[in-house]
């Protein structure tokens, strides 16, 4: 959750959290984030690499992708965080492949000032 939360507070579209832990020795999570241009794909992997390091202690075991900013891979251990621009994670479909693993939901922070 905390890594969904970081891509959250960088305006990431259309987070989903998979359990795959069970389907997978991979790892026990996946977390899949859309950012539309390199510089958020950057900002939103930024968020989520300072927010675990600060708030658990932890970096990533493995990164992927950060340079060109079209997808980057966040390897965790137990947690793989993806973030993809949309025609990247179109591409990758992990959804699709994944398809029969639970999702835990997660829900957006809503934008300051609505419902007030």
């Amino acid at each position: 959750m905390a890594i969904a939360h970081a891509a959250d507070d960088r305006k990431a579209e259309d987070i989903a959290i998979l359990q795959v832990g069970d389907a997978s020795y991979l790892a026990d999570y996946f977390v899949i984030a859309t950012g539309f241009t390199n510089v958020q794909v950057r900002a939103i992997a930024r968020s989520i690499e300072s927010t675990i390091e600060t708030d658990h202690g932890r970096s990533p075991l493995r990164t992927e992708g950060a340079d060109e900013g079209k997808w980057v891979i966040y390897d965790y251990g137990d947690v793989i965080a993806h973030i993809f621009q949309p025609r990247e994670r179109e591409y990758y479909d992990l959804e699709a492949f994944w398809g029969h693993v639970k999702r835990i939901e997660f829900i957006p922070t809503p934008p300051a000032g609505l419902g007030q």
